[in-house]
């Protein structure tokens, strides 16, 4: 008895140091951060649970594996007190955690008002049976096809929509996901951490090239950001002056 107790007690430890000893990794952005710490601290909740439950299940199975029929229970008054009020406290501590987690706004953004005291970028994204459009509306509303550049430990809202049936935009990375509902706008936030690359993908099912709905999302600096911004401005004022020329020599 003694070396199954002995055994027991070194797993739990064993269990207990791992979770501790795990170096945090990097997050990629404010949102993902807020959902993995959600998620680590739920785990400390879950596994000493379901150890507890199999231990109490493998010492059933063994204490009464000989026994020939089953016997009723016995009440007991202060177990099922103490059952009853551990459950609450979980839950409790699950509910306060989930709720500092969901009403942060880079999870979920109420609203369609964005804060431009905090100099953000703004990012329309326009899905389409099957592609997508991005545009930055507080920069000259050009559109950088299907590719986002946002800069690092910045601000950043995405206004979501769609042309014409319902589709999804998600980058899993970055922990973003939101509907893009035809007609509406659905606005999501968050500060990206780590430049990269991240791969964005529709999630609603959207016909026959749904699959092929792709986008990237990529972090850089802030002064890459604003190379890339200046480029994408002069490309776009002098296909505005092309086409303002074209048709003046149409008409004339």
């Amino acid at each position: 008895m003694r070396k199954t107790r002995f055994a027991l007690a070194s797993l739990l430890a064993t269990v207990v140091m791992a979770l501790v000893a795990t170096p945090a990794a990097a997050q990629a952005s404010a949102t993902s951060e807020l959902i993995n710490q959600l998620n680590g601290k739920l785990l400390y909740v879950a596994i000493p649970i379901t150890v507890l439950v199999e231990v109490i299940l493998l010492y059933t199975v063994i204490k009464f594996r000989n026994n020939e029929r089953a016997l009723p229970t016995k009440e007991n008054r202060r177990l099922e007190i103490t059952w009853t009020i551990a459950t609450a406290i979980i839950l409790l501590f699950v509910g306060v955690a989930s709720y500092g987690v969901l009403a942060n706004e880079n999870v979920t953004h109420q609203g369609n008002d964005i804060a431009m005291d905090d100099d953000p970028v703004v990012v329309t994204a326009e899905a389409y049976q099957w592609g997508w459009n991005m545009y930055y509306p507080e920069e000259g509303n050009f559109s950088s096809g299907n590719e986002i550049v946002i800069p690092a430990d910045r601000p950043v809202y995405f206004q979501v929509t769609a042309t014409d049936v319902i589709h999804g935009f998600h980058v899993p990375e970055l922990g973003l996901k939101q509907d893009a509902m035809p007609g509406s706008t659905n606005t999501i936030k968050t500060v990206a951490y780590e430049e990269g690359t991240y791969q964005g993908y529709c999630t609603e099912y959207c016909g026959v090239a749904h699959s092929q709905m792709y986008f990237t999302v990529e972090v850089v600096s802030q002064e890459e950001y604003q190379n890339w911004l200046d480029e994408q401005q002069s490309a776009n004022s002098e296909s505005s002056g092309d086409s303002n020329a074209t048709a003046t020599n149409s008409t004339q």
